[in-house]
């Protein structure tokens, strides 16, 4: 068996051939380039050991991912020219050859969303929570999210989901597609490992190369989305409209947007 962690930030156990990965930064999950190196690693530790035949990708706390550190620019961002920006690390979570089934107990919002699209399979309840706040915040999908929610949900209600930065709900997330079962909130994570023994009960094999097919060029659409989105961030970023997004949120009012590229 693979030598897993130690991790800061996840918890990785195997049983029966499932590997479940608990993110560990409650209660609202907030991710960085840290965080996602790390279920990186995990994941493509996995991939090398024949103890592990699917994952399941949970969290503890109130939120599965409430989307970026924005407080810790360091840890969040990194170096785009250095090559250590953590979409790097999220092309490397769709590298990954091993099913995972994702167990959304709650909100999954903005690059959380983005980390949400990464499994095969979501199971979710009425608790949980979608949404792509980009455009509240003066900013750009990130996270591969302008390739990745458009292909499973399709191009409308993706875009209104971009456009409007509304919050969709679990039953509608059912309704779109988002997710793919829908369970009491204190049943999420038990049916996401239900699903993921059903999935390591069939031949790793067989599993793996039709995975494989019928996720051909996934990876390097995500590569492709993450350069444009990053690109595009870089210069909103900089703005007074994305610090006046991110001061809005924080102080739970509608932002005063001017529309401008001026500079904060």
């Amino acid at each position: 068996m693979a030598n897993y962690g130690p991790y800061d930030d996840i918890e990785v156990t195997v049983d029966n051939f499932v590997a479940t990965v608990e993110i560990q930064r409650p209660p609202f999950n907030y991710f960085d380039y840290a965080l996602i190196q790390q279920i990186a690693d995990a994941f493509e530790a996995f991939d090398n050991d024949t103890a592990v035949r699917s994952i399941v990708l949970c969290a503890q706390g109130k939120a599965f991912c409430a989307g970026a550190n924005f407080g810790d620019r360091s840890r969040s961002s990194e170096n785009s020219d250095s090559g250590n920006h953590l979409y790097v690390e999220a092309v490397r979570l769709f590298k990954t050859g091993k099913p995972v089934v994702g167990a959304m107990h709650g909100a999954a919002v903005g690059g959380g969303l983005g980390l949400a699209m990464m499994p095969d399979f979501r199971v979710g309840c009425p608790e949980s929570r979608f949404s792509a706040n980009f455009t509240r915040l003066g900013f750009h999908p990130g996270f591969g999210l302008t390739y990745t929610l458009p292909r499973l949900i399709g191009e409308k209600n993706a875009e209104l989901m971009f456009y409007t930065s509304r919050r969709v709900k679990g039953e509608e997330a059912y309704r779109l597609g988002l997710i793919d079962a829908l369970v009491p909130q204190d049943e999420v994570r038990s049916a996401a490992q239900a699903l993921a023994t059903e999935i390591a009960e069939s031949s790793p094999l067989g599993v793996t190369t039709t995975r494989a097919t019928m996720r051909v060029g996934i990876a390097d659409k995500v590569r492709e989305a993450t350069d444009i989105e990053l690109e595009i961030q870089n210069k909103l970023r900089v703005t007074k409209d994305f610090q006046e997004g991110v001061k809005a949120m924080a102080e739970r009012r509608v932002p005063n947007f001017t529309g401008t590229w001026e500079a904060a």
